[in-house]
């Protein structure tokens, strides 16, 4: 708690869906609005980044499925935990990124969501998304990679 209060960055929640399914072509940071007791909610951790992804709406930029669960303590002003929440980016941001989206098929994904200076921050990633044998080609990777690893450690130790 007290990183996000001395101006780091402390990570609250990551969707790792989205590095299987998606490749990451580009990385863009928004700001969320929030209400208190989501934000409440969001410190505790009682997030879900699975599932969700970003739209453009009357150039205005959404998180759908993003999932806030409502706080204990937050009795009548919980709001819906799977309201559309508003991300804060730059017009111009906001409509190079439609335009993207909509010429080349490619999808606006939440990576993570984290605290950067006290305040809330997503993560969003401009994404393509993986046939099954990209989804293949990636795991025969990362096992090769772990291979290698597993086997210059054995080397170093004996």
């Amino acid at each position: 708690m007290a990183a996000a209060r001395t101006g780091g960055t402390k990570e609250i929640a990551q969707n790792r869906k989205a590095f299987h399914d998606y490749f990451i072509l580009d990385r863009f940071e928004a700001g969320i609005e929030l209400f208190g007791t989501e934000v409440k909610s969001v410190r505790n951790g009682n997030v879900n980044l699975k599932d969700s992804f970003c739209t453009v709406k009357d150039g205005e930029l959404y998180a759908r499925n993003l999932h806030i669960s409502p706080y204990e303590q937050g009795n009548r002003y919980n709001k819906d935990p799977m309201r559309p929440k508003k991300l804060l980016m730059h017009k111009r941001e906001i409509i190079k990124l439609n335009a993207r989206v909509m010429q080349d098929g490619l999808a606006l994904i939440p990576l993570s969501l984290y605290f950067s200076n006290g305040r809330v921050k997503m993560e969003l990633g401009l994404c393509k998304g993986k046939k099954l044998h990209d989804k293949r080609d990636s795991e025969a990777e990362r096992e090769g990679r772990r291979d290698i690893e597993r086997t210059m450690k054995e080397r170093i130790n004996t």
